[in-house]
């Protein structure tokens, strides 16, 4: 069997009055996606759990067949597996933000969104040279405004501590979106356990927000935004803790056969690498034409093809029911255009999450999800649809066995 996955990030919505109260996905011009919709089967899925609005990490996670009852090990850690950065037992990791703010009060989580990866990477070396008491750091820039540090200390320090970052909770090790208002600050990390690990996390990543902050507040990179009219990356919002490494199953043990993932985010990096899977990227992850041709290329007897396709999720954040539109689109004629017809494709088309425009953060709604058939339901692919289609409603941690077994 070829076997090709695509997970389209944030994809999910609800009706939008700009839209005629319709959804993205509903109102999209998707002629290739609707072909591959009218020859599969239709559900739904929720990627992790009833009322659980889940970050991408666990999210993905799940959707590959991998959920975690307990032992998570954060998407601090997820992150910096993905980012190239040493992690072990013991070493502290988290997801950053580099952010604007006002004192402690934070005016744009990810510092107007416009924040080039080359000045990313100037504000990190000014991070680079806090010193932190009793500890080292790498703080690494990943892509724009995120960012992955990691602290290590002569004794283990554990991720039972709380966000700085206000707009994420921890819930069982994994990190679940909180509604905000706009006018939240910068939190104090808290030990949630009263071990000596946990006490010395929580001191060292205070310690390390506010000497990062001094220090990105100096920073000529700043000096130039504000003086350009932009908004600066001033303080840096940490969430999402881990520890260690987990200890998993691979792709290939798990389902028997190989895994290949078209990854290029660090999360989805780093999960494909803890799974064994064989990576595969495009140079510009916007580049849907490239993207078709390297999933093409990579389908083989005995392998499923993991595509991660990113646009649609920053239109929702950003609210941009029209921008998220166009984004489906565009993935539709540069991916799905080209790899549709493709013959003897066990095909499934889902998302990690649901990131509604109308509240700009993500949900616990369940998501569309389409599984190529001989015998389809002979609709579009929509969140409505879908509700109504024959596959009914699935747990994220099932789809893909649905996908590689019998239709």
């Amino acid at each position: 069997m070829k076997a090709g996955y695509v997970l389209l990030d944030g994809c999910g919505d609800r009706p939008v009055p700009g839209l005629n109260y319709t959804t993205p996905l509903e109102s999209a011009f998707t002629p290739s996606l609707d072909r591959v919709a009218g020859r599969s089967k239709l559900g739904t899925v929720t990627s992790v759990g009833e009322g659980i609005a889940p970050e991408s990490d666990i999210a993905v996670f799940n959707m590959l067949g991998y959920s975690f009852e307990s032992g998570y090990p954060g998407r601090g850690v997820v992150e910096a597996v993905g980012s190239g950065l040493e992690m072990r037992d013991g070493y502290l990791a988290l997801r950053a933000n580099l952010a604007s703010a006002k004192g402690r009060m934070i005016v744009d989580r990810r510092a107007g969104r416009n924040l080039t990866q080359e000045e990313a990477e100037r504000l990190a070396r000014d991070v680079g040279e806090v010193s932190l008491g009793g500890a080292s750091f790498e703080f690494r820039a990943t892509v724009s405004y995120r960012g992955v540090l990691v602290i290590r200390a002569p004794k283990p320090l554990s991720a039972a501590i709380s966000n700085t970052d206000p707009a994420y909770a921890r819930v069982g090790g994994f990190g679940a979106a909180k509604v905000t208002t706009g006018s939240e600050s910068v939190l104090k990390s808290l030990p949630e356990s009263k071990s000596e690990g946990a006490l010395l996390a929580a001191r060292l990543v205070n310690e390390f927000t506010s000497k990062a902050q001094k220090a990105l507040e100096r920073s000529e990179v700043n000096r130039e935004r504000v003086s350009s009219g932009k908004l600066p990356a001033n303080c840096i919002l940490l969430r999402d803790a881990g520890d260690h490494l987990p200890r998993l199953a691979s792709f290939e043990e798990r389902y028997g056969m190989k895994g290949t993932a078209l990854v290029e985010m660090p999360a989805e990096v780093g999960i494909a690498k803890m799974l064994g899977m064989k990576m595969a990227a495009v140079k510009d992850r916007n580049d849907m034409a490239a993207k078709a041709s390297t999933f093409t290329s990579e389908l083989r007897e005995g392998t499923a093809v993991y595509v991660h396709i990113k646009g649609p999720d920053e239109f929702g954040h950003d609210g941009d029911a029209a921008g998220k539109k166009r984004s489906i689109e565009a993935i539709d004629r540069g991916f799905f255009s080209a790899c549709a017809g493709v013959e003897g494709l066990k095909l499934a088309v889902s998302c990690d999450h649901a990131t509604p425009c109308t509240i700009k953060m993500h949900s616990a709604d369940p998501v569309p999800l389409l599984i190529s058939s001989e015998k389809g339901d002979g609709m579009r692919f929509t969140e409505a649809n879908s509700a109504r289609g024959s596959l009914g409603h699935m747990m994220g941690r099932d789809v893909l066995k649905r996908v590689l077994g019998s239709d």
